[in-house]
C-alpha cells in the first residue's frame, strides 16, 4: 500500500511560523480540499530542526540550479547524511558539476521537495496541486511565501 501527501513549506527552510499564522493558513489549507476525508488527513508540524521533506519515489533526478550538471542520487544522498549528522545547521554544499557551494534547499529536483522546521501536510489529499493562486493566498496566510511538494510513499 502506497500513501500520498501533498505538503507546504517555507521557502526558508529555518522559518517558523506562529500558531496563530499558523492555524489560518491550516484553516484555508482545509478549505482547499474537497472533501472531509481529505480534511481529516491535514496537520501542521513544528520541528526543532531542519528535516528533509522529500517527495518520496517521485524523485529520479536532482541537478545544479547554476550549470545544469545532474548529480548521482548517491551523493545527493550522502550530501544530505552529512548535514543530518551535523543537524542541518547548514544546507550549504559544494557541488560536484561546477564546484559552486549552494544550498540543498537551491537545487533542481525533477519533483519539488525541500527542507523544513515547519510544514503543513495532508494525508490523502484527493487532490493534485495546488494552483499559484491557492499557493500565494496560503503564504499571505502563513505570512511567509511557500513551496508545495507531493509526495509518494
Amino acid at each position: 500500500m502506497s500513501d500520498n501527501y501533498l505538503a507546504v513549506i517555507p521557502t526558508d527552510p529555518y522559518w517558523q511560523p506562529g500558531k496563530d499564522a499558523a492555524d489560518r493558513a491550516a484553516a484555508m489549507l482545509s478549505g482547499m480540499l474537497p472533501d472531509d476525508d481529505a480534511r481529516r488527513g491535514l496537520e501542521a508540524k513544528w520541528h526543532d530542526s531542519v528535516e528533509v521533506v522529500s517527495c518520496g519515489t517521485n524523485l529520479e533526478t536532482v541537478s545544479c540550479q547554476h550549470c545544469g550538471g545532474e548529480f548521482a542520487l548517491g551523493w545527493w544522498a550522502e550530501a544530505v547524511s552529512e548535514r543530518y549528522a551535523e543537524g542541518f545547521s547548514t544546507l550549504m554544499a559544494t557541488v560536484p558539476c561546477c564546484e559552486v557551494e549552494t544550498s540543498l534547499n537551491e537545487l533542481a529536483y525533477d519533483w519539488p521537495m525541500g527542507f523544513a522546521r515547519f510544514r503543513i501536510e495532508v494525508l490523502y489529499p484527493n487532490r493534485a496541486w495546488l494552483s499559484d493562486e491557492e499557493l500565494a493566498s496560503l503564504a499571505g496566510a502563513l505570512g511567509h511565501p511557500l513551496r508545495q511538494i507531493l509526495i509518494h510513499i
